[in-house]
């Protein structure tokens, strides 16, 4: 069977599977305690485990408190009974710093504090929620046509904490590592919760999308994107994990530099990073990973012996703000012109492209693995057609208007 076929073949198996249902495919662990079991929902089963923890007859996990009061038992199975029908009062959850929190339910004012966890509230259903957002969701008018309008905290990493206070959040949803504690949580009363979740690794972000899910209490919608999420994941994954090892494509994953970076040096990414499981999961192979720490400098001499056969740079300019290409091409071109590069195959070989970090990093993920696949396996991924995904994410899953070939600049060259 040739390779095209196979990935016509995990198409046809990654559909007959999304159409199962929320579970079949999404094999992650959902932190929020009450599910006892400790698999991807709260049901039925955790109701049942919980009466054999309480009765002796099987032991506590660490999700089967429900309440957080350190002991198991019959008030524990009425809150999963109630976490079940969308009647709770609180949900104890894990957030992406480890830390144990509860809130109370239902939440009705919700405070994104980047276009990441924005885009995780409309997708989730709960737009209507949101009170106010920061700039970088003010900046994408046609990506956020109502969310644009609302009034904005700042940045993240400066928030503007008395507005944010003013707005009266029962939720704000933020980074792991911004802004830090000491400007945004120190800083608020203790009615308005904190919620930190990157979205951005594929390690987790199933896991934190349906967190979400259930506090915002929309759980079709949680269901929906996780089926789109690994239909299409699991396509890539399957077909990436048919290319044998010696015909890996090396590449070089980096990010525009900065004023003070020198010209001996380019700031790539080894690991730890969404950006690198963007290569990881298409099947490339990392020239950083193993040589440097999750990112930083990297010298270009290091790179030229390395010989990488493709060049995946990543930009904050264009994306869903604007379709101007020249920003993107300054950067493709400056990549081009570094003293060496000429001769690497990637630059040889018309390997050399630019990815908006707008829509290849977040709960579009999916889209950018896809892009990333097609350019590094244009053979083996035949059959994938990124732009296609990425329509399909904002018109069933956003539900937008929204064109991306001519309503934004994500790729260079186009």
């Amino acid at each position: 069977m040739n390779r095209s076929w196979k990935i016509i073949l995990a198409l046809l198996i990654a559909l007959t599977a999304s159409i199962s249902t929320l579970g079949a495919g999404s094999d992650f662990t959902l932190d929020i305690f009450g599910n006892a079991n400790m698999d991807n929902t709260i049901d039925e089963a955790d109701v049942a485990l919980l009466g054999e923890i309480i009765n002796g007859s099987k032991e506590a996990t660490l999700l089967s408190d429900a309440d957080l009061n350190g002991n198991v038992d019959d008030s524990d199975v009425q809150l999963v009974r109630e976490i079940i029908k969308g009647n709770e009062t609180e949900i104890s959850l894990i957030d992406g710093v480890n830390r144990n929190l509860t809130l109370e339910m239902p939440l009705e004012k919700i405070l994104p504090m980047n276009m990441r966890q924005a885009i995780a509230v409309v997708v989730l259903g709960g737009e209507e929620k949101v009170i106010g957002v920061d700039n970088t969701v003010a900046e994408r008018k046609k990506l956020f046509p109502q969310l644009s309008q609302l009034p904005s905290v700042g940045a993240v990493s400066e928030p503007d904490v008395e507005k944010i206070v003013s707005l009266k959040p029962d939720l704000v949803i933020t980074f792991t590592n911004a802004p830090m504690p000491d400007k945004l949580d120190d800083k608020l009363p203790e009615e308005i919760a904190v919620v930190r979740f990157d979205l951005s690794r594929a390690s987790s972000l199933e896991e934190e999308m349906a967190v979400l899910g259930y506090l915002l209490g929309d759980m079709n919608s949680s269901q929906k994107y996780l089926k789109w999420y690994d239909r299409y994941i699991n396509v890539i994954e399957e077909t990436a994990s048919q290319i044998p090892e010696g015909d890996k494509v090396k590449v070089l994953m980096e990010r525009e530099k900065s004023s003070d970076s020198g010209p001996s040096v380019r700031w790539a990414y080894a690991n730890e990073t969404g950006f690198t499981d963007l290569a990881d999961l298409a099947g490339g192979v990392n020239i950083a990973s193993g040589h440097m720490a999750s990112q930083g400098d990297l010298e270009t001499e290091f790179v030229i012996e390395k010989d990488p056969q493709a060049i995946i740079g990543l930009s904050y300019k264009g994306g869903y703000k604007s379709n101007n290409l020249t920003p993107m091409k300054a950067y493709y071109d400056e990549i081009r012109s570094v003293e060496g590069f000429g001769n690497l195959s990637a630059v040889k070989n018309g390997q050399v492209h630019i990815i908006s970090g707008d829509f290849s990093i977040g709960p579009q993920l999916v889209v950018g693995a896809a892009t990333v696949a097609k350019w590094l396996y244009p053979d083996e991924f035949q059959e994938l057609d990124p732009v296609q995904v990425h329509k399909e994410f904002l018109s069933d899953l956003m539900n937008l208007n929204y064109n991306p070939e001519t309503d934004g600049t994500f790729v260079y060259p186009p």
